[in-house]
Parts: C-alpha cells; structure tokens; sequence
C-alpha cells in the first residue's frame, strides 16, 4: 500500500452569514440567568465567543464571579427549600419536562444553527444528533419523574415485647446541584445533567463551557417560557478556574457532576473532598476499535472512519485506537484512510460540509502538536497530518501507523481527527493490548463470531462495549467510565442515584 502522500489542500469555503433569528440573539447583552431573570453579572468581564469556522468574534458573554455564583447557589437553594418546585408533584416536574421538550422541537433550527456557528460541528449533524437527541433526552427523563421508588423489607430487630417495626426505603433529591458542562456537545451535555436533576426534584447551577455557551443561554429561554419555578435552573457562563472552581468549592451546593477532561476531573474531585460533595465525573478516553479476521470489511471501513471523525473526533468515547488483525490490517487501513481523504472540510453552516473544524485555535496547536510528536517519534503519516490554509481551526482527518505503545499519541487523549492504527497477531492477547490504557469510557469489537465476540466483551475494561457500531448512545443505556475516565453513569436507571440520596425509614409499631 502506498498512501502516505497526503492530498492537496483542499479549498474551505467561506461561512454562510447566520438567519436573522441566530443574528438577533447574537447582539444580546451578556446577561446571567439566576432566579428566573437575566441579570447583569457583577463583574465586568467579558469572554469573547469565536465562530471556529473563521476565528472571528460573534458575540460575547459575561465572565461570573464568586458574587455571582452565591446569588445563583442563593436562588437555587432558596427554589430547593421553599415555593412552588418541592411541593409539585412528581407529574407536575414530567410535564415541565415534556414542555421544554417541545420547545426544543419549536426552535430546532436556531438550537442547531447556534450550536453549528458556536462548535464548528456542521448544521446538519447539530440539527439530527444534538438538538433531536436533547429534544428525546428530557421526554426520555420526563418518564422518570413518576417512576422514583422505594422499598418495604421485613427487618430483623429484637425490640420491646409486642412491638413490630415498619421499614421503608425512599430516594429524595440531593439538593443543589453545581453541573459543568464541555464544549463538545453543548445542547446535548447541557440535556443530560438537566433531565435527570430536574426530573428528580433538584435545583441546578449549570456552568457551560466558556467557548461554547450559546445554547446553554438560548436554553434558559426555553427553561423560563416551559413555565419552570424560578431558581430551579440558573445558568452562568465564565471560565473554568474561576466560576466553575468557586461552584465547586461553594458550601452551598450538595453535589457537583462534571464532563470533561480527567484532568480537571480530577481537580473537581480533591475540591470537593473539602466539603464531601457528592460527585460524578464522565470523563476522557481512548477507546480501541478491534477488528477480527472475520468482520465484515463493508461495515468496518465506514464504522471504524466513523467512530474517530465524528465530530471532528472530539468525543469523550471516540474509537482512537484501530487495532485490526493482520490478516485484515492493510485492507482496513487503506479503507479508512481512503474514507478520511474523501471527508469534504468546510464551515457548519455550508450544507455542502462533511466535517467542520476543531473548537478553537488552542484545540487546533494541541491536536496538530500531538500529531508532530508522532512524527518526531517515528509514527507514519498515511493520510493528512496537517492543517489546510485557513482562517479557521481546522485539522484534517488524520490517519497514523508504525506506533508503539508508549509513544504519546497511543496513549494520552487527543480530542481530534487522528487515528492510530496497529496490527495484532494473537486473539488471545487483544483484550490486554486494548486495557493498556490508564482510559475505560468506551471499546468496539467487529466480528461475525458471536462467540468469539462474547469471550472478549467481559476482558475489556470499559463502561460501554459495541459490537459492530461505534459511538451510538440511547438515554436508557447507562453510560460512563471505568479507570481514569470517571464514575457513576448517566442515562437510564441508573443515573436517577446520582441525583438522590437513599433514606431508611425504621417506625415501631
């Protein structure tokens, strides 16, 4: 195989100029949303909001301080205890839900193009993954309002002659939940610690990344028009060592949930140990894709590309790692190589896009200096490998072989458009080589043997297996990380125990 000549660089179209709708709301004042108000922040700061597509400034938001952050701990606090929000009834909370919903369903468009000119992500992909899955997360997380329980359990206590005891268990909100949010998926990351908090009867202080705080605002209109009690949600945009270190060290919030890198995780985690907040952390990866000698190579090729170049490969879960056996090594690598020269760069707004570019210019020099430290390493460049001319933050689609396990690009998270590729010889020894990571969020296995496939899912250590798919996500399907890629998990049933605490209740009778 020869494809180690990278193509032309390819012409970037220029960004389509935003609807009137997304252009009206980019001219707002920067405002915070606290107690069911916009309200000027009580600093002065300001954060620039960047199109990645042009490097230019769209809009600008407020910086929040610790001022701000007690008034939104205050509201929601006050939204916890008293008023109208702890006295609805569990339907009361699932309508809201449902409402809000169809309010995302109403404003689809907007919700994607924002998402689009704030991420970089193409609109189209904003419009069928992000703002449709978040319309379906909280319908999904309405449900689970009505269906919180408890138990009845016999006990086994000797008391006093003649006296029985009933006892009972019941789940009740945590509280005051401090969420902080990455600049991935924004509307979507935003959905998933809102629904389940909400659902449950918390109040929320949501903290979206400082690059990518648009929907996170436009949401909040949506939040207040739904008709939900003030103070229950409160929205501040800020930097990460400033607002979001002072929710996290706030005494007044109960629980702190966090996406995003493992190494901030890992801050918020020792923060919070100071006042023994409740924490969940879903946190980074380096997922292996793992190809036998018997997969179907029309699935592999598209879904093996697909799992590192959607989105640009800025996904917690991404498949980073292709590790196909030898038998099958060139055929795959050609493929997906080939699949990554014919992605089609451009602005989210051009309809024409395939992938858009990295969030922002300091992503862009990560990824691109990651890439030149497997080259100095000894790491061969297939395909891409660079960035085209451009004002914006792109890099193209990536594709790297001849590594080792301990060069950097094997084994620390990326969060971009490259791909390591390796062969493997021995089926016995895969699961070993895919665990060779301090990672667990996610893992792919390809093969028509079901039962070669069922003697590997139970070695690999990860929170989610796939099995000839990549990246596909339901809200009733757990998810989270083993290792250093986190703890608890979101979605289904199981995220409802991040969001209350378990009481026993022991009455002699």
């Amino acid at each position: 195989m020869n494809a180690s000549i990278a193509p032309s660089t390819p012409q970037i179209a220029p960004q389509p100029e935003p609807s009137a709708a997304v252009a009206k709301f980019l001219k707002r004042e920067p405002r915070l949303f606290i107690g069911g108000e916009w309200v000027e922040s009580k600093s002065k700061e300001r954060i620039s909001v960047v199109d990645p597509a042009t490097g230019r400034e769209i809009a600008s938001v407020a910086d929040a301080n610790a001022a701000d952050v007690n008034a939104a701990v205050a509201a929601a606090r006050a939204a916890f205890e008293s008023g109208a929000w702890p006295q609805m009834l569990p339907s009361d909370r699932q309508a809201l839900l449902w409402k809000l919903s169809d309010l995302i369903e109403k404003h689809m468009d907007e919700l994607a193009e924002l998402e689009s000119i704030n991420n970089g992500k193409t609109k189209f992909m904003a419009t069928v993954v992000d703002v449709a899955g978040t319309r379906d997360y909280f319908r999904y997380m309405a449900g689970w309002a009505t269906k919180i329980e408890g138990s009845t359990f016999e006990t086994s206590i000797h008391g006093p002659p003649g006296v029985k005891f009933h006892t009972y268990t019941a789940r009740e909100p945590v509280g005051v939940v401090a969420q902080i949010i990455p600049w991935n998926f924004p509307l979507s990351m935003a959905a998933w610690k809102l629904g389940p908090a909400l659902a449950t009867g918390c109040t929320v202080v949501l903290k979206p990344a400082e690059q990518t705080p648009l929907t996170a605002l436009r949401l909040a209109d949506l939040i207040k028009e739904a008709g939900f009690p003030p103070g229950v949600v409160n929205i501040l945009t800020g930097l990460g060592e400033t607002t979001g270190a002072a929710l996290v060290a706030h005494p007044g919030v109960d629980k702190v949930a966090f996406t995003g890198s493992t190494a901030v995780g890992k801050l918020i985690n020792k923060a919070a140990t100071d006042t023994l907040k409740r924490v969940s952390l879903e946190l980074g990866g380096k997922s292996p894709v793992i190809v036998l000698p018997d997969a179907d190579m029309s699935q592999v090729i598209g879904g093996a590309a697909n799992a590192i170049f959607f989105n640009a490969g800025q996904v917690c879960c991404a498949g980073t790692r292709l590790f196909a056996h030898k038998k099958v090594f060139d055929q795959v690598l050609e493929g997906v190589s080939a699949a990554a020269q014919s992605i089609k760069l451009g602005p989210g707004l051009d309809p024409q896009t395939q992938m858009g570019p990295l969030v922002s210019r300091e992503q862009q020099e990560r990824v691109l200096g990651y890439i030149d430290s497997g080259r100095k390493d000894g790491a061969k460049v297939i395909t891409g490998g660079d960035a085209p001319s451009s004002p914006g933050f792109y890099v193209k689609p990536t594709v790297l072989t001849s590594v080792r396990p301990d060069m950097r690009i094997v084994r620390e998270e990326i969060f971009g458009p490259v791909l390591v590729a390796q062969r493997f010889e021995d089926l016995d020894d895969i699961a070993a080589l895919a665990n060779d990571t301090p990672f667990g969020l996610g893992a792919s296995v390809w093969s028509r043997d079901i039962s070669a496939v069922h003697r590997l899912v139970p070695k690999i250590k990860a929170g989610t297996v796939w099995v000839n798919c990549h990246n596909f996500v339901d809200p009733a399907m757990p998810f989270g990380g083993f290792k250093q890629s986190g703890f608890g998990r979101e979605h289904g049933r199981a995220v409802i125990d991040l969001y209350t605490e378990l009481k026993s209740v022991c009455i002699a009778v």
